[in-house]
């Protein structure tokens, strides 16, 4: 007997098709919901969970509902981390944001050695943050550091830098600043090279100036650029932890300590697990809004140019 088609048993062939199995997606999609229900979803309602309970280490459990929370707001210490943070916070992303700006715009110039100069001053993004926590401690110490010894030469007195509690937070910064222009200069430099040229010409044509050009033409089009790495640099200012704790461990005293060190102190030096899970959920819905902030500015920037 001979195999017949669709077409000898009088069923057409689009028919045929239709009548083969689909394919099933969810062996595809059931393993990576499960990884996110793991990984974040589980930690966080686990850790709002624990919110509500009064948990130390060593002794039982108890729930108390809003209790921690209402500790929260008469936590001094807390509210002096909270503004640590954002002084910490704004300054980190306003220094970076303007010298990578300015180095995007010297590095999109014709200029010699372009490239060779680019991939050097990226190279602080490369540097894990301990090793870098490491070599500007050193060079941060008031008698032996190489920094006071640079501003002696130009007769200016030695600093304290981190190891004083008026300058440890603008040290700290200047670390961040070192570490994270390069990524501003990156993101805006994106902008720059994508930009057209006839406003520029048209311009010129004009009789307009560099800063002219500038302010009217390069400034409105690289602004959702910059917005993006304002977004980018103020989140990660905003959990930064790594450099902190390894130049200063929150001191002198508590003069940089953050929320994310504070949050630290308080569940694992003090094993107060149900105090410092309601800092962690305070700290997320912080960062949620001044997320929510920014994207909507980052739109705005987006339909103003």
């Amino acid at each position: 007997m001979t195999a017949m088609s669709p077409a000898d048993t009088g069923v057409p062939a689009i028919a045929a098709f239709k009548e083969r199995p689909r394919p099933g997606y969810w062996p595809f999609i059931v393993p990576a919901l499960v990884v996110v229900g793991a990984v974040i979803v589980f930690p966080w309602v686990f850790t709002v969970w624990m919110s509500g309970s009064e948990w130390q280490v060593g002794s039982p459990q108890r729930f108390v509902g809003l209790a921690n929370y209402v500790r929260l707001a008469g936590d001094e210490r807390f509210w002096e981390s909270m503004w640590h943070t954002l002084y910490y916070t704004v300054l980190s992303v306003v220094a970076p944001l303007i010298l990578g700006t300015i180095a995007a715009l010297v590095f999109d110039s014709k200029m010699p050695l372009r490239g060779l100069l680019r991939g050097i001053f990226v190279m602080p993004m490369m540097a894990t943050p301990v090793a870098i926590a490491l070599v500007w401690t050193m060079m941060f110490h008031p008698q032996l550091g190489v920094l006071n010894y640079l501003l002696s030469l130009v007769h200016i007195p030695p600093q304290a830098w981190i190891f004083d509690q008026s300058t440890v937070i603008p040290s700290l910064v200047l670390v961040e600043t070192w570490q994270w222009t390069p990524l501003i200069m990156l993101i805006v430099l994106g902008g720059l090279a994508s930009m057209p040229r006839e406003p520029f010409e048209s311009a010129m044509i004009d009789g307009a100036n560099g800063w002219q050009k500038f302010r009217y033409i390069t400034l409105p089009m690289i602004l959702p650029f910059m917005m993006i790495a304002v977004i980018i640099r103020s989140i990660d200012a905003l959990k930064s932890f790594d450099i902190i704790y390894a130049m200063t461990q929150g001191g002198p005293g508590t003069a940089s300590e953050t929320i994310n060190l504070y949050l630290y102190n308080v569940a694992f030096s003090y094993y107060d697990i149900g105090y410092g899970s309601a800092i962690a959920v305070v700290f997320f819905v912080i960062i949620i809004l001044m997320s929510l902030v920014l994207l909507h500015l980052r739109q705005r920037a987006k339909w103003n140019v």
